[in-house]
């Protein structure tokens, strides 16, 4: 059932630094873009948390009975090692060290990238544009914005004119940022001369003689801008106004910072209404970094690889800490966290299980299941609550095992309600699968039903004490025996 018309979403709009009431521009429909990966690499812990927030998002938009167009780039040209228009495009850079051509470095790390989100569980976008294959919108949108008179050539590349543009509107409202600190604090670099201010930024740029990756173009021959690619292919595929544009607060300035420029100076509109921006990723405290030795990318996480790691991690263990925690807010992992995690999403996963055998009973309970609806819908209505949503299923698993137990009980229109409500936020909107940690799911799942299988033979021996044994050892570990009369049941007690 459609739920958009009745449920309020709040989201923080980064654009004002508010919380506003999610309108969508052409109901139903929702067009929504997210900045995808460089890939020049494979995918580490900061490619999976906007990956992990905007799955959500796409996740409760749809749940709610939106048609969303969810459009994901990958940047494959352009990306310099600069964000002053300098240095080594970073995959040319990949390509030379590893002897291969740009496009095989692009798509084996494409590959990888897919391959990670598709183990995280996070959905495939609408459409997903690759920065290559749209050079010639790119080179439209450039020239328009020449012809406004926002932009100049310069020895064969184009750059935008940051100046120009702040008199007639004003460069720096979405990140905070203001002009004339970024002059005053710009160094002075080698190869600039041929901009007129050191805050203009490329839109084409002439491509050196050993530059492989290049195009035609009426300014010569070259290659895009990194910032270029997000503001051409957005408004191709949801057209010159659309409703959300994401992507983590690194790309806040400049990247996004200069899109709304480059939109507003072709088109004299803003493109996006609104802007939302997930939060950093540190590890152990710090900010994660190749120099700082903690730089640990998905596959080191899946397979304990990382000298940093105690042990693997499920890809659904990382994706459920991710949810634990507010998109908005900073994410430390750790082993203790990261362990912590597992364990709780093997306490979610298992009363599902439990959900599915639960039977009715005759009157109903102490759960009331309008309320948990509520605080459910609440939670995820309030800027997206993932945390606040994951504590009320906790609160509601403790009733769900309860009933089970026989200590409660549930009605069957109830229950039907409840299967369905649980099931949808946990699956459908969180996105969390049957997948365990193989340390704390499906291996000790095995060896607990191992004990317990010797545990009968024992019984049957009438080795009391042994039996007795066992029992308590496994509830000194939080798992709780129930013996019926053809066999056993157990479950992971928080």
């Amino acid at each position: 059932m459609s739920k958009y018309k009745e449920n309020k979403l709040y989201i923080f709009n980064t654009l004002n630094r508010k919380k506003e009431v999610f309108q969508a521009m052409n109901p139903p429909h929702v067009g929504m873009y997210v900045c995808g990966p460089t890939v020049y690499g494979d995918p580490h812990l900061g490619h999976a948390r906007p990956a992990v927030t905007f799955d959500l998002l796409f996740r409760y938009l749809k749940h709610l009975g939106y048609k969303v167009r969810y459009v994901r780039n990958i940047t494959d040209v352009g990306h310099l090692e600069s964000d002053a228009d300098e240095g080594e495009d970073k995959i040319l850079k990949k390509a030379r060290l590893e002897q291969l051509e740009p496009m095989e470095v692009v798509q084996q790390y494409t590959n990888s990238y897919h391959d990670s989100m598709a183990r995280l569980n996070v959905l495939p976008p609408s459409i997903e544009p690759r920065a290559s294959g749209h050079i010639i919108e790119q080179q439209v949108m450039a020239e328009e914005i020449l012809e406004n008179g926002y932009a100049y050539e310069s020895n064969g590349s184009l750059y935008f004119d940051v100046i120009k543009y702040h008199k007639d509107y004003n460069y720096g409202r979405l990140s905070g940022r203001v002009l004339e600190d970024l002059i005053s604090n710009a160094r002075e670099l080698e190869g600039q001369e041929e901009k007129r201010n050191s805050v203009d930024f490329a839109l084409w740029k002439k491509a050196a003689p050993a530059h492989i990756m290049r195009w035609p173009s009426k300014w010569g021959e070259g290659f895009p801008g990194w910032h270029l690619e997000c503001s051409a292919m957005s408004s191709k595929y949801l057209g010159k106004r659309f409703d959300i544009h994401g992507g983590g607060m690194d790309l806040l300035f400049p990247h996004h910072e200069c899109e709304i420029a480059q939109s507003v100076a072709a088109t004299g509109k803003d493109a996006v209404r609104y802007w939302m921006h997930n939060n950093m990723v540190t590890i152990n405290g710090q900010k994660m970094g190749k120099s700082l030795g903690n730089f640990v990318t998905l596959k080191e996480l899946f397979t304990g690889s990382h000298k940093l790691l105690e042990k693997s991690y499920s890809p659904m263990t990382i994706r459920f800490f991710m949810l634990q925690a507010h998109y908005g807010s900073t994410l430390d992992f750790s082993n203790e966290a990261l362990a912590a995690a597992g364990k709780g999403l093997v306490r979610l996963m298992s009363t599902l299980k439990v959900l599915d055998r639960l039977e009715p009973g005759g009157a109903p309970g102490s759960l009331d299941i309008g309320e948990f609806e509520k605080k459910a819908y609440g939670a995820m209505n309030d800027d997206l609550g993932s945390p606040q949503l994951i504590a009320h299923l906790f609160d509601t698993s403790r009733f769900i095992n309860s009933a089970f137990a026989g200590n409660d009980s549930i009605t069957a229109g109830d229950l039907e309600r409840l299967r369905h409500l649980f099931g949808s936020f946990v699956s459908d909107v969180l996105g969390l699968t049957g997948e365990e940690d193989r340390e704390i799911g499906g291996l000790v799942s095995k060896l607990v039903d191992l004990l317990l299988n010797i545990r009968l033979e024992v019984k049957k021996k009438k080795d009391f004490e042994l039996s007795d044994r066992i029992r308590d050892e496994l509830a000194s570990f939080g798992i709780e025996v129930r013996d019926k009369k053809d066999g056993f049941e157990w479950e992971i007690k928080g």
